[in-house]
């Protein structure tokens, strides 16, 4: 029976890993569809989210279950109450790398992006895709130095927002309001996709040591970019 109930805590870590894959390549699939106009695209990212949503009702009933039947207390309760809350931060992450696509899905056949952004947004989709990247291997790892290193890494997001912000801001402007609004909500959903990496990050820091990542001190030193780039 002990056996059967850890490798049931084991499969939720699993459906962790599989949704935080999952919208790490949908947010890069999403980019690739707004910045192309791509409708084939955008639809496949739009369609492919109900999977995300699916690994996380599966989730939260096996996690219920195992509330129900095994009654854990200690460490095995935190990693189920952690766990539930990290599927919640996915499974909004799915559905911000959906919002890039619905946006591209709007906009076409036009371009939703001006191309004296296309390099900002780029790397905006490409951090969050490796940030997504990071938070996995955390999942799978749980080490706590890199779990610690993605609030560091999402300094970078931060900076790419306010980049984009700048423009918006240009008396030089010139594409609009439409355009404007677009590009003030692209830049939230790359934003806010990074913010539930870092989250996934942090929570597997206090599911491992059972204190909050805010409230430890940490040695790491700032890093310069993000790795896997």
């Amino acid at each position: 029976m002990r056996d059967a109930y850890h490798e049931e805590l084991d499969s939720i870590g699993d459906g962790l890993v599989e949704m935080a894959r999952l919208v790490g390549s949908a947010i890069g699939r999403a980019t690739t569809a707004i910045l192309d106009s791509d409708l084939k695209l955008a639809e496949s990212v739009i369609a492919a989210d109900q999977r995300v949503d699916d690994l996380q009702h599966e989730l939260e009933a096996r996690a219920i279950a195992l509330l129900a039947r095994q009654q854990p207390v200690a460490t095995d309760l935190r990693i189920v109450v952690t766990s539930l809350r990290m599927s919640a931060d996915l499974e909004r992450s799915g559905d911000l790398a959906q919002h890039v696509a619905k946006l591209a899905r709007l906009r076409f056949p036009d371009r939703a992006i001006p191309h004296d952004l296309h390099a900002t947004i780029l790397e905006m989709g490409q951090l969050a895709q490796r940030l997504m990247a990071k938070a996995a291997e955390v999942i799978i790892t749980k080490d706590v130095d890199l779990a610690m290193q993605l609030e560091q890494d999402d300094d970078a997001m931060d900076l790419l927002h306010r980049t984009l912000f700048q423009h918006l801001l240009d008396d030089k402007w010139k594409h609009g309001i439409e355009t404007a609004v677009d590009v003030t909500l692209l830049g939230r959903y790359y934003e806010r996709f990074a913010d539930h990496a870092v989250s996934v990050a942090k929570r597997v820091v206090y599911l491992v040591t059972g204190e909050h990542a805010d409230d430890l001190q940490s040695d790491i030193q700032p890093v310069t970019g993000v790795e896997g780039a």
